[in-house]
Formats: structure tokens, sequence, C-alpha cells
């Protein structure tokens, strides 16, 4: 399928869709989806891209950042 990747732009013809919240995203690549979609770590800014630890409605990277919030 051909289209057009949401965060970078590139047009591709391979690309992949992925819903979320009610909307379709298009991304070229898995690098794209997770710049996009993973939520940034409070305390240390990296891209959470495994399952994370959820405390107080954040999601941390790992357990050292949760327990530093």
């Amino acid at each position: 399928m051909q289209g057009i990747c949401d965060t970078c732009g590139n047009e591709y013809h391979d690309v992949m869709e992925i819903s979320k919240g009610g909307r379709t995203y298009t991304f070229d690549s898995f690098e794209c989806a997770i710049q996009e979609l993973a939520p940034t770590c409070p305390a240390c800014g990296v891209r959470v891209m495994g399952h994370g630890t959820e405390q107080g409605g954040d999601v941390y990277c790992c357990n050292h950042c949760a327990s530093q919030a």
C-alpha cells in the first residue's frame, strides 16, 4: 500500500497503519511510529517502547525513574 508517513513525510510503497484513540496513523517505519506514539518518560526523557512502569497516571521507562518521581 502506497502512502505518506505522518511523522517524516516520506512517501513509501509499503506503509503501515496503526489506530490509537480513534485515529489512524500512517508510518513508513517502526522508528516513526515510536516517535509519534510512544510515551516519553517524564523523569529522563527516553521513549518508552516496552511496558514501562505506570505510577500516578504517568508512564516511566523503568522502576528507577518511577521511584525518583
